[in-house]
């Protein structure tokens, strides 16, 4: 895809399509649904910037997310 505003930059999506209820983060991309939502239109330097902090939110959550979705359950995380 190539943006209005500069070099073009590749969607992180995973094909890994799911939210974590918990975080209210997709499971695949670490970004929320408005993110997902917004992505094509953001530009160029949102996009990047956005791409820098999904590195931050995979140390911070992907572990607990991970665990809450290992065995394909998808609900809020409290049991």
């Amino acid at each position: 895809m190539i943006n209005s505003g500069g070099d073009p930059v590749a969607s992180p999506c995973t094909s890994v399509c799911a939210i974590d209820h918990a975080t209210g983060l997709c499971v695949g991309c670490y970004r929320t649904l408005a993110e997902i939502a917004g992505w094509t239109a953001l530009p160029t330097e949102q996009k990047r910037t956005l791409l820098e902090s999904l590195a931050a939110r995979r140390s911070q959550f992907g572990a607990a997310i991970a665990a809450r979705h290992a065995t394909g359950n998808e609900c809020d995380g409290e049991r």
